[in-house]
């Protein structure tokens, strides 16, 4: 089965240095056909991977080549296919080869195609390396990868320029918008990357003590002794591991980045917000579980960390207006959900939301950009209204992924997300329980929120002279095969659970089946409660919250982002840049300026002083010759009474 393993690892590689060859030149329609070809070709090769460890129960891997030797350390460019990375490679690979589809119709009119397209398989294939590596130094070149790769993703249209503040941000910090409101790609693309920088130092710092401390980076090796370290040190590990995955996956404080990465085209978003850049966090965690499986404290932080995401990024998409950052929103917060899970232990239950949360928000992400696409990029939900009969097809299907993300029996939400609520409440964590109770009715409501003001009510894109219309037939394809996928994948739980826990711990829970059958119930209804009352107030105004109320504080904490954008800007920016012009100014221009240009002045000067000795005039040539002769002789009568006298 290496042969597969390869196919499935190197395929999205062939595609886009194929798409590079043609990256300067003018838009080939094949490029695009041919990377999402290569692409296909790898989601296959994982089918056919994970068929085969389901049936065998034996792990492929390989190691290609060795890559670093020195002395005691030895790192191979190894990759291994398990219950775990199997199920990551498939949700990567179909979600990517939807995605890619999805990108021929949406980025079609586009001058940069080809390079899209290079850009869109490498990022796919260093996602393959971050999950298939058999060691952290491998699964750190893949992260690393993402990140370069999001950077060029989100920078894509690295042509458009910052907007001007509105008169509104400028008199008052109290205003309904973000300074961030209108920020240009490169702004944005430097963000994510610069923020990922500090997480992934904290990321190096564990695994430099994981290599000091066990002699190895290989997974099977440093899990197999990781007990026989002090519990003080492996909370460091766990702890500098965490903090990398908080910052692949935005959790508080580094989130500020993702809403952002919506300057990216919007393929690319459904791609980096549903199977590939922040799930890399998660899948770091459910990777290295048995080094915070030794660590329950640890998990406790994690498990409060993703509840407070959770409920904070979704009150942010409760005001939101743009379309494409509401779904951001709920990504933080489902990625909250799968955090909580991981923090207690539940990881099999964290991966199983990050596979059926993969189907649903890719398909909403994509049918965004469809309704971006009809309505010339227009991005204000306010701004739109009446597309359904427009958009039938787009419309269904984000409907149905909206009922899949509020976790609606029978679509696939509803089995994965109510069971990382079983397991806060199993585990005794009933604050956690609370947090996500209240946070899956907030989902129910933004997710119907943005449908009634998108689809339904008033047409509003008429004052702006658009003219909606559907995408075309191989679009809407792509997107109905991840919209079966969000309706069905969760009726696979018998056989995940019992495929994942070969290698991942089951749960320890204990609940009775009328406590499970109530919280189940608990939490449908108040799922249920947010979509009605969502449709029932847009039915009865049309709008949501009143002008009175949007000029409330709360309204505007809300949709400032609790004032986390300016506070970055206002302190830790400006703070750093104060620094940094203090440095500059003083330690590099006064002391190391100074010290250089001191030593290449001696140099010069000694030089300009030596240079008479080389005037080719014979007289002063002897001299100087005898000169040295004579200095050598001292120096060695000197050297030799030196000698006689210690003797």
């Amino acid at each position: 089965m290496e042969k597969y393993l390869y196919i499935a690892l190197f395929a999205p590689l062939v595609g886009s240095l194929l798409a590079a060859l043609f990256a300067t030149k003018e838009k080939f329609t094949f490029v695009g056909v041919i990377t999402s070809f290569l692409v296909a070709i790898s989601m296959f090769a994982s089918l056919k991977l994970l068929y085969f460890v389901y049936s065998t129960e034996v792990v492929v891997s390989t190691k290609l080549f060795s890559w670093i030797e020195i002395g005691n350390l030895s790192i191979p460019f190894g990759f291994v296919v398990d219950q775990v990375s199997v199920v990551m490679m498939v949700v990567v690979t179909i979600v990517s080869t939807m995605v890619h589809i999805h990108s021929i119709g949406y980025m079609e009119a586009d001058k940069s195609f080809n390079r899209f397209f290079s850009y869109l398989s490498a990022f796919v294939f260093s996602m393959m390396v971050l999950v298939m590596s058999d060691n952290f130094a491998g699964l750190f070149i893949g992260w690393e990868g993402v990140g370069l790769c999001s950077w060029l993703l989100i920078g894509f249209w690295y042509h458009k320029k910052d907007q001007e503040l509105t008169s509104e941000i400028k008199k008052s910090p109290f205003s309904t918008l973000s300074p961030f409101s209108s920020i240009s790609p490169s702004f944005a693309a430097n963000e994510a990357f610069i923020t990922n920088r500090v997480a992934d130092l904290a990321m190096l710092i564990g695994m430099f003590l994981i290599y000091w401390n066990l002699g190895s980076l290989q997974y099977d090796i440093v899990f197999a002794n990781i007990m026989t370290l002090d519990n003080s040190l492996i909370i460091a590990i766990a702890v500098f591991l965490f903090i990398g995955a908080m910052g692949k996956s935005a959790q508080f404080p580094f989130n500020q980045w993702l809403a952002n990465a919506m300057e990216g085209p919007t393929p690319v978003s459904a791609l980096i917000h549903a199977a590939t850049m922040v799930t890399a966090g998660v899948y770091l965690v459910i990777r290295a579980n048995e080094i915070f499986v030794a660590v329950p404290s640890v998990g406790n932080f994690i498990a409060s960390l993703g509840a407070f995401v959770a409920i904070g990024a979704a009150l942010m998409a409760l005001v939101a207006t743009n379309i494409k950052k509401i779904i951001a929103f709920s990504t933080l917060s489902q990625l909250g959900y799968m955090f909580v899970a991981a923090g207690l232990g539940a990881y099999w239950v964290a991966l199983f939301h990050l596979a059926t949360h993969a189907f649903f928000k890719s398909v909403l992400f994509l049918g965004a950009g469809n309704v971006m696409h009809a309505l010339n990029d227009e991005i204000n939900i306010k701004n739109m209204g009446g597309l359904y009969k427009h958009m039938k097809a787009t419309a269904i299907i984000m409907i149905i992924a909206s009922v899949a993300l509020a976790g609606i029996f029978p679509l696939s939400g509803f089995f994965s997300k109510d069971l990382i609520l079983e397991v806060a409440f199993g585990n005794g964590s009933f604050i956690i329980w609370a947090v996500l109770f209240v946070t899956a009715g907030l989902t129910a409501f933004y997710s119907f929120r943005l449908i009634m003001y998108v689809f339904f009510g008033k047409e509003n894109f008429k004052e702006f002279n658009y003219h909606p219309h559907e995408a075309k037939s191989f679009v809407i394809a792509a997107m109905s095969i991840l919209a079966i996928l969000a309706i069905v994948s969760g009726w696979f739980k018998p056989l995940f659970i019992e495929f994942t826990t070969k290698v991942l711990p089951e749960l320890n829970i204990h609940l009775e089946y009328s406590t499970i059958y109530l919280l189940i119930v608990l939490t449908s209804l108040i799922a249920l409660f947010g979509i009605f009352f969502a449709i029932i107030r847009f039915r009865k105004k049309e709008t949501y919250f009143s002008q009175a109320f949007e000029n409330r504080f709360c309204y505007k904490l809300l949709a400032n982002q609790f004032y986390i954008p300016h506070f970055i800007e206002s302190v830790i920016n400006k703070s750093y840049l104060l620094l940094s012009t203090i440095a500059f100014r003083i330690f590099d221009m006064k002391i190391i300026d100074f010290i250089v240009d001191t030593i290449g002045r001696v140099i010069y000067k000694s030089g300009d002083k030596a240079r008479v000795t080389q005037n080719g005039n014979l007289s002063s040539s002897l001299r100087l010759m005898v000169f040295g002769i004579v200095s050598l002789l001292v120096l060695g009568i000197v050297l030799a009474v030196a000698s006689q006298g210690v003797y």
